[in-house]
This record gives structure tokens, sequence and C-alpha cells, in this order.
């Protein structure tokens, strides 16, 4: 009797975890299908005030969210299995798909009344992932630093040298409220669909061979999301791109040498 009693607390207590991990995977699918939804939205509305200026760019924006939205829609249908959708891992090219992404972020920015600033090296910068994923890890922390950071954001892409690829992103705001450990555990059992974005980095940073840690900054919070190479260092001396993004009422990006605000 007793061995039939702790068999049966066994299966309820796994019965439970199995749940409680289903019911986080379906708000962490949940959670990732506002921010781009949001984002597309935004940008299409942005496109009735730019009179013809940057059109391609905002379009190529507004596939890339929806494509991320659409991801999203596999992981809730994939979520239901206790899982996620598959991933399509391949050379990304870093530089090219912050340019690709930075006039969303630019709308979400400028609704919001902050500063963006994208900092591009000379030089293609690519890792091997899946370009998508990697488009949700950077929208996330880019969307964490514009909603909680506020201030002035800067989305800086810096060369691999020897070790991994690193972009960082840099707030003006409070800094982060607990270790980014912390904050990554307590998002795991948490079923509603806010609170999710960097335990949703952190898994994939996890899965593509790198993480998510925290850097020192001056003033608010630095995130950093690491992630393998895929060919040699980079040349040295390579210039680098600044693209000044989404101050309230501002224009479009500018490009600008050395990293600095034009």
């Amino acid at each position: 009797m007793l061995l039939a009693a702790m068999l049966l607390t066994t299966v309820a207590v796994v019965a439970a975890g199995w749940r409680r991990r289903r019911l986080a995977l379906v708000a962490q699918a949940t959670h990732e299908l506002r921010g781009p939804l949001q984002s597309a939205l935004l940008a299409v509305h942005g496109l009735g005030r730019v009179a013809g200026e940057g059109v391609a760019e905002r379009v190529a924006a507004i596939d890339l969210e929806l494509r991320r939205a659409a991801l999203a829609v596999e992981d809730l249908s994939a979520a239901a299995r206790g899982g996620r959708a598959g991933e399509r891992v391949a050379e990304v090219d870093l530089g090219a798909l912050l340019q690709a992404a930075a006039p969303a972020w630019e709308v979400l920015a400028r609704d919001a009344g902050v500063e963006l600033r994208v900092e591009l090296p000379g030089l293609p910068v690519s890792v091997r992932a899946d370009r998508l994923r990697v488009a949700q890890a950077l929208a996330n922390l880019v969307a964490n630093a514009v909603e909680h950071g506020g201030g002035a954001v800067c989305v800086r892409l810096r060369p691999p040298g020897a070790g991994p690829v690193r972009v960082e992103v840099t707030d003006g705001g409070a800094g982060l409220p607990a270790p980014i450990a912390d904050l990554v555990s307590a998002a795991r059992g948490r079923c509603g669909s806010r609170g999710h974005g960097l335990a949703l980095v952190a898994g994939i940073a996890a899965r593509s061979g790198g993480r998510l840690t925290s850097a020192p900054s001056p003033r608010g919070a630095r995130l950093v999301l690491e992630l393998p190479r895929a060919g040699g260092p980079l040349a040295g001396g390579a210039r680098r791109r600044s693209l000044r993004l989404g101050r309230a009422g501002g224009r479009g990006a500018v490009a600008s040498p050395a990293g600095r605000l034009p």
C-alpha cells in the first residue's frame, strides 16, 4: 500500500511538472507573438508618414517581423506537444540582420520617445545559427531596453576577434532588478504572457552554442548576446558605421563614421 501511494505521488508530481512546462511554453510563444505583430502594425502605420522615404527598408523590416510572428505561431502549435518548432541553422550575417530589423525598432523607439542607435562594424560578421531565432533574441533585447530601460538605447555589434561574436544592448535606465540567471529562472514557471523576453533570449543563445550575459555599464543595463562565429576573425582596422534611430519626432536612419552620433 505504501509503495502504491509513493508511486501515485511520483506520477502526480511528474504530471504536474509536465503540465507547468507545457503552459510555460505556450505562454512564451504567446509573448513572442505579441511583440512582432505590434512592431509590424506600428511600422505599417509609419509608412503613411514617410511619403516614400525608406519604404523598401521598412517593407523589409515588416517582412522580418511577420516571419517572426509566423515562427511564434509554429512554436505555439508545437507547445501543445511540449516542444517548439524546429530550427534552420545556416550562416547568418548579423550586420545585415540588424539593418533589416532596425526600421521596426526605430518605430518602437520613436513611439516610446526613446533614441535608438545601431552600431555596425565595417566588415561582415557572421554566425552559424537560425536567422529568425537570432532575430527573436535581438528584438526581445531591444524591446526590453526600450520599454524598461528608456533613455538612449544603443545596439552594438562587435567584431569577434578570437572569441565569440558579441551584440551589446545598452540602455539608460536604472539597471537590471536582479542577476540575469535569477530573471530567467523566475520566468520558467510563469504562465502569463509577459516577462518571458530574457528567458527566450537565453534559450536561443544556449541552443546556438552561445550565452546571454551582462557587462558593466556607466548607466543602465548592458546585456550581451554571445554567439559562435561562422568564419575566421575579422581583419583589423575596420571602420564602424553608426545608425541614429528613433528619437521622438526625429528622422530616419542616418549613417555616420566612427560610431558617433551625427
